[in-house]
């Protein structure tokens, strides 16, 4: 069999991504992107980057620290590898998402508040109503108007790396910009939004929000955080975005917020069940915007990681505190 060496990838770098990784390593690193040939091949790796299934410990007996190329881990909420005594460090992506995901946040507000999706399909079907609002009345479940995101108020559940660089572009757009944070303490104050909440008052947010964001990773304390009480909260002219995990909300209640009005509209990235069973009623609703989790893929991920691999790599080197460690008192 191949002697491959301790640091093992299941992630396909570019050249010049592993020449940077190498440089930091000081080492050779190994890419096998195949499954099997992956789990048959990781039986020497000391540090390995990629996805580790429920029996690492027998592919993978001198595994000491696992680089997660994702920013939320829930993926192994059920796997020994986070537990305390696993004896694993274990490092998320967190962060290298923030460009990528933000941008989608208000690509999808935009494309909601001009209509885009119907206007796509006037264009295919070749028309041009002098007056927009009678091409849909019967398909479109809330009143066309072209919106605007300047003036709007929006929130965002969640202020960590993506949720920070979301309030940023929001201030560019000229939002009043509010967010919540797990550890937030009431009064406290953050340069970068209006007012920050903590979680506790998530409601008193949403109450007040024309636009909400939902940018939490998914724990046990997050599973279903937005339910009835929380879509009952929003304005009826509220859009939600969510570009953090399904699970967050609970799904079968935003469906009925959908069809009956409660909010008028959502951009989903993720869904409770992934890939979105084909029968779902989500496909149809005219005020959803659906994407297939692709809110964090740009041609710049493999290279944002790379960046924030060889940091870690160096810093292991060192005996230095690696960056993203996950908490298991946190949860992510």
């Amino acid at each position: 069999m191949t002697a491959y060496p301790p640091i093992v990838s299941r992630f396909g770098f570019s050249q010049a991504s592993l020449e940077k990784l190498r440089a930091a390593a000081q080492t050779d690193i190994h890419v096998i992107e195949d499954r099997e040939e992956f789990n048959r091949s990781v039986k020497e790796a000391e540090i390995i980057c990629g996805f580790l299934p429920k029996n690492w410990r027998e592919l993978a007996p001198k595994l000491r620290w696992l680089q997660s190329p994702a920013a939320g881990i829930d993926s192994l909420r059920e796997n020994s590898i986070l537990a305390p005594d696993s004896g694993i460090i274990v490092t998320t992506g967190s962060g290298i998402h923030v460009t990528n995901i933000s941008e989608y946040v208000f690509g999808s507000m935009i494309m909601f508040n001009r209509a885009w999706p119907q206007l796509v399909d006037m264009q295919r079907r070749h028309a041009w109503p002098r007056n927009i609002e009678q091409y849909f009345p019967e398909t479109y479940q809330v009143p066309f108007r072209e919106r605007e995101l300047h003036g709007q108020t929006l929130a965002i559940i969640g202020m960590g790396n993506i949720g920070r660089r979301i309030a940023q572009v929001a201030r560019a757009f000229g939002m009043r910009v509010l967010a919540t944070r797990h550890s937030a303490k009431d009064g406290e104050q953050d340069p970068d939004v209006d007012q920050l909440f903590p979680q506790s008052r998530m409601l008193e947010v949403l109450q007040q929000s024309d636009y909400i964001v939902i940018a939490v990773p998914l724990t046990r304390d997050t599973e279903k955080l937005i339910g009835e009480r929380e879509l009952r909260a929003m304005q009826a002219h509220a859009y939600l975005v969510n570009i953090a995990r399904g699970k967050v909300i609970d799904e079968e209640v935003l469906l009925r917020a959908l069809q009956e009005g409660w909010i008028a509209g959502a951009g989903l990235d993720v869904t409770a069940t992934e890939p979105l069973p084909a029968e779902s009623l989500l496909y149809d609703l005219p005020n959803v915007i659906l994407t297939p989790h692709i809110s964090g893929a740009t041609e710049h991920y493999e290279a944002r990681l790379a960046d924030l691999f060889a940091d870690n790599l160096r810093r292991y080197r060192a005996g230095q505190p690696l960056r993203n460690v996950y908490e298991h008192q946190r949860g992510y």
